[in-house]
């Protein structure tokens, strides 16, 4: 009983991000099929560990904001911690995903459909309440410092931003007096995420420059930079045919171009963070965390962007590249998670703060 009490005490909100590395790992596998057929079971076993790993998750988060309401309260209110509590919400848009690309090929269309209308659904009410309330709590927390900003701060921007990739998917499943207030609201989600990314970007840059190196606990956080970009991509492929409809063709050409952009600009990022990373590792500062996570979701994202950017442009020298990075994405997945079940058998993550803790990557 300690134990469990230990558990739910101790559950860091980042856990989530579990969730987010695997699903997008399951979609990038099924992208990549195409090279070699045994991708497509693998995705599908992602799909369905993804969807079992979820519901592992979250009986402990829910049980923390029941038993421990204070410190999680605190921890929402953290300027570190609390950005990861929008790992959540993403993890459900992700798995809405899942369903959508992967799951109807095995599950009856209907039930696909229907499950990943309760993980949009769910995922749209927290991510629009988180990406609401964490800035707000940071506007009024004056103890602030430069210093506990990073790239995290992007994860309830880029849940706004996750929105549409499976919500666009979706329209044409909601009765057809909604689809088109559906889909403006897509679009507001994305311009909204994407406006605050571009924000907290310069903020995030200035204190990469300006102040002392991340500690090597947060440095996997500078790839989490690849997920809006990465995933904004996507959605904007989603938003595109979903949009057809109601704006027209020109839609297309628009946000393809628009796709392309966020995806050059990604390239930079993604060299930038490998070569922080391997400086870190060669340093002997990189110490394990559930922060490693953070290697995974941002990098499939961008990964996936390759992919649809590269069929788009029926390019063979970008499907290479995507194809190099979904090779490194996998690779990195299976060390991350090989290390974190021994880190669970350990019980290495449920140390009370102060002591040890590699919950948390602050």
């Amino acid at each position: 009983m300690n134990k469990l009490s230990s558990i739910v005490r101790n559950f860091a909100p980042s856990w989530f991000a579990t969730v987010m590395g695997t699903g997008i790992l399951a979609i990038t596998s099924f992208y990549y099929a195409g090279r070699w057929a045994w991708l497509t079971d693998l995705s599908t076993l992602l799909l369905f560990f993804n969807i079992l790993l979820f519901g592992v998750l979250v009986v402990p988060w829910a049980l923390r904001f029941v038993l421990y309401r204070k410190e999680s309260l605190k921890d929402l209110r953290d300027p570190v911690i609390g950005q990861f509590y929008a790992t959540m919400p993403i993890a459900c848009l992700v798995l809405a995903a899942d369903l959508l690309i992967i799951g109807n090929r095995h599950l009856d269309n209907g039930l696909s459909v229907v499950l990943a209308k309760g993980f949009w659904v769910s995922g749209v009410f927290i991510s629009l309440f988180l990406a609401i309330a964490i800035p707000l709590l940071n506007f009024n927390n004056r103890e602030v410092r430069i210093e506990q900003v990073h790239p995290a701060w992007f994860m309830p921007p880029v849940s706004l931003i996750v929105i549409p990739v499976p919500g666009a998917k979706l329209i044409s499943y909601w009765p057809d007096g909604w689809q088109q207030a559906i889909l403006v609201f897509n679009y507001v989600s994305w311009s909204s995420g994407f406006f605050l990314f571009l924000f907290l970007e310069a903020i995030v840059l200035y204190r990469l420059i300006c102040r002392p190196p991340l500690p090597g606990t947060l440095i996997p956080t500078v790839w989490i930079n690849l997920g809006p970009i990465g995933v904004g991509a996507i959605a904007l492929f989603s938003l595109s045919a979903a949009g057809t409809p109601f704006l027209g063709l020109q839609v297309e050409s628009v946000f393809y171009l628009l796709a392309l952009s966020l995806w050059g600009f990604g390239f930079w990022w993604f060299i930038s963070a490998l070569s922080l990373t391997i400086y870190s590792i060669w340093r002997n500062s990189l110490p394990f965390s559930l922060a490693w996570w953070a290697f995974t979701f941002p990098l499939g994202a961008y990964t996936g962007a390759t992919y649809l950017i590269g069929s788009l442009l029926n390019s063979p020298a970008i499907n290479l590249y995507g194809f190099i990075c979904y090779l490194l994405l996998l690779t990195i997945w299976l060390v991350v998670m090989v290390r974190t079940v021994v880190g669970l058998f350990k019980m290495e993550f449920f140390i009370k703060p102060g002591t040890g803790n590699t919950s948390h990557p602050a």
